[in-house]
């Protein structure tokens, strides 16, 4: 994960730094006048006012004369029985000599004094305790960072403090707390319908990365799927559900035919498999058009094996076009279902979508099916292919099974809800 860093803490610093002291000095002038509007005018002493004069100081801060700046500071600081409005007019202008002479213990401890003097506007002590944060951050002094943070927080109200004070727990290691707010987080937003962050989902899945905690990181992915769908959480998120200890083989070819549908492109080796899985299961159609949508994008490259593999899929295809009729027939005979829902999936890879899920539905009433839980699925999702979002969801939602199937309905819900296209490009290569 990349470390957080406050941006531009400089040009914070450069607009409250060089002005801080001068800003208030030049004010010292009104000290003959004793009621302005009403109030008590704070002021600086004559005595004093010599050594903390705005028009003797502010060429000097110009002029990067801060040992002579420093030196009248330090006369006025001498001086006994110092008001707390001169000892902040001193201490202000000390933060603007720190700021130049970069003297970060100095300017630290000046602007501490500065939030903690109760003698600025809310917004400006805003400005520094948000400066503040960003140095105990370069320092990794992470729980005073927090206490900026939320200070911050509370005085500017910034809606992004509280996604900051995350990262910077995350940052100093607590990666486990970090978790389970964000998987609490998660849940509420899913219950909610209100999306997390693409930046919040990242630092679930590196947190969990980081716990090995496998079944969380696939959390995270699910939830970058179900909100910023891209190319690369889709193929992560199917291809770690395979590695799960639970996940039975037989929905290799479902894996990859969600995957086909959810990306843009494929790697070479899952066009072949999802190719080879068809044949063996006689979906030569579907089986056919997958590898050569693959040649055609310049994904699946020619050689001996392909060709092979080519030339039987186009015979098999074609003999199954020519019959198919038949086998409608024969399939409407059979004892099980079976072979109407295999057909059935069959027209649904040609597109003739409300042929196949008819016949798919046929199939399951008929029974007589090894897995009918699969079968299920298998209508499911052909409803989703088909655009049929609403009847989709219905039936998906009902599938159960702890092998991988209930994972391949959710999934399959992710895509049909999905908020825009999947998509690759320059956000994918930014991770």
């Amino acid at each position: 994960m990349t470390q957080y860093r406050f941006a531009r803490i400089g040009l914070l610093l450069a607009a409250i730094g060089l002005s801080a002291g001068p800003a208030l000095v030049q004010t010292a002038h009104a000290q003959d006048k004793k009621e302005i509007a009403g109030a008590q005018q704070e002021t600086v002493r004559k005595e004093m006012y010599k050594f903390l004069d705005g028009k003797v100081l502010t060429p000097l801060l110009e002029g990067k004369k801060y040992a002579e700046v420093t030196a009248l500071l330090d006369q006025a600081d001498a001086m006994q029985n110092k008001t707390p409005y001169e000892q902040y007019v001193i201490n202000r202008t000390r933060l603007a000599v720190a700021f130049g002479t970069n003297d970060r213990p100095k300017l630290i401890e000046m602007l501490e004094y500065a939030t903690a003097s109760g003698r600025m506007e809310k917004a400006e002590n805003a400005r520094f305790t948000q400066a503040l944060a960003g140095y105990y951050q370069e320092d990794k002094n992470y729980p005073k960072v927090i206490e900026k943070l939320s200070k911050y927080h509370e005085l500017s109200g910034d809606p992004k403090v509280p996604r900051q004070i995350m990262r910077i727990r995350f940052e100093s290691g607590d990666h486990k707390g970090v978790q389970s707010d964000l998987l609490k987080q998660l849940d509420n937003a899913i219950k909610t319908n209100q999306p997390m962050s693409r930046d919040e989902l990242h630092m679930l899945a590196d947190a969990s990365h980081r716990l090995k905690d496998k079944a969380a990181y696939l959390t995270a992915l699910e939830g970058l799927v179900r909100w910023h769908p891209r190319d690369s959480y889709w193929s992560d998120m199917l291809y770690r559900t395979r590695g799960k200890e639970n996940y039975s083989t037989r929905f290799s070819a479902d894996i990859v035919r969600l995957q086909k549908v959810a990306t843009t492109k494929m790697e070479e080796q899952d066009y072949v498999e999802l190719a080879e899985v068809d044949q063996l299961e006689g979906q030569f159609i579907e089986g056919k058009a997958v590898l050569d949508a693959g040649i055609a994008n310049g994904t699946v490259k020619m050689n001996d094996k392909i060709k092979k593999l080519k030339a039987q899929l186009d015979k098999q295809a074609a003999d199954d076009t020519k019959s198919i009729a038949a086998s409608e027939a024969a399939a409407r005979k059979a004892k099980n279902g079976i072979g109407l829902v295999n057909l059935g999936y069959a027209f649904v890879t040609m597109g003739q979508y409300d042929k196949g899920i008819a016949l798919i539905q046929e199939g399951i009433a008929k029974g007589g099916l090894k897995n009918a839980e699969d079968a299920k699925l298998r209508l499911g999702y052909s409803y989703a292919m088909a655009g049929k979002k609403e009847e989709a969801i219905k039936i998906l939602e009902t599938v159960q099974g702890a092998d991988g199937r209930a994972d391949l309905a959710r999934y399959w819900i992710l895509w049909v809800n999905r908020p825009y296209p999947a998509t690759v490009g320059e956000d994918d290569k930014q991770g």
